[in-house]
């Protein structure tokens, strides 16, 4: 008996550090980034991220990219923003973004959300945004 609950322990603790703990080397980076969307193509662009479409979804976990969101919101100047936010959690930021930038299938992905986009001034595609809080 003193065995089965020792080895009940010995699991349940593996769960939990399974489920909820993180490697020591893994270092979650959180990115936001903002880009305008034309409003003649809110609808086609909705369309385009809706559930039923499998987009890319599969490249971005490929490349360590997690909690991908994008949320929409029109400011006071009348436009429509989107607003994304992702965590990565590789180890290599730079080489994991220049091998999903030369997936054909993100790059064809791009092609076409790209046109229904307008980058804010200066810009040319979305706009990184520097975090200021978090709350762990």
């Amino acid at each position: 008996m003193k065995q089965l609950k020792l080895a009940i322990l010995l699991v349940a603790a593996l769960s939990f550090g399974a489920l909820y703990g993180k490697s020591s080397n893994t270092q979650v980076q959180r990115v936001g980034m903002v880009i305008g969307v034309k409003t003649d193509q809110l609808s086609a662009y909705e369309a385009l991220h809706a559930t039923s479409n499998p987009g890319v979804r599969d490249l971005l976990t490929k490349y360590n990219m997690h909690n991908f969101t994008i949320y929409i919101h029109q400011l006071d100047d009348g436009k429509y923003y989107l607003f994304g936010y992702y965590e990565y959690t590789g180890t290599d930021y730079q080489a994991d973004m220049a091998k999903l930038a030369a997936e054909p299938r993100n790059q064809k992905w791009l092609s076409v959300t790209a046109p229904m986009q307008a980058p804010l001034a200066g810009e040319k595609a979305w706009a990184m945004m520097k975090e200021v809080y978090h709350n762990d």
